[in-house]
């Protein structure tokens, strides 16, 4: 099942625009993405490739292990790359890490992400790593 990609944030439109003009236009496509194909990217259309990188990554997070885009977007803010690094997380270190988050971004509204998410969410990295529980 293929997931559409956009809309995008607002200080992604040019990639947005870059990535729609030739034809990446779901979380898979983005996902498979090279660097080489990156840097083509970012030179046609004036799509920053440190941006593209970070696309590329948060759809590498939905596509492995079936997030939502802005929970793979909140990972990456974070400072998870990848379901490897996922896998290695601290689930009480990452839930506080993402509460501060969170909170920075949206003010004292409640956190949307709880312990069991997080849980999950390192799980299923576990799982697509080859790593087992901790």
């Amino acid at each position: 099942m293929s997931h559409p990609l956009g809309p995008l944030p607002n200080h992604f439109r040019k990639e947005e625009q870059v990535l729609q003009q030739h034809g990446v236009a779901s979380w898979e496509e983005l996902a498979a993405l090279s660097d080489a194909q990156l840097r083509v990217l970012s030179s046609q259309g004036g799509a920053l490739e440190r941006q593209l990188r970070k696309l590329r990554g948060q759809a590498q997070l939905v596509v492995e292990l079936q997030l939502q885009p802005h929970e793979a977007a909140l990972l990456l803010y974070a400072g998870i790359a990848s379901s490897r690094g996922l896998a290695q997380a601290s689930p009480q270190q990452l839930l506080t890490q993402l509460g501060r988050l969170e909170r920075s971004l949206t003010g004292m509204a409640p956190a949307r992400i709880d312990a069991s998410t997080v849980r999950l969410w390192i799980q299923r990295a576990q799982q697509a790593s080859g790593r087992s529980g901790k």
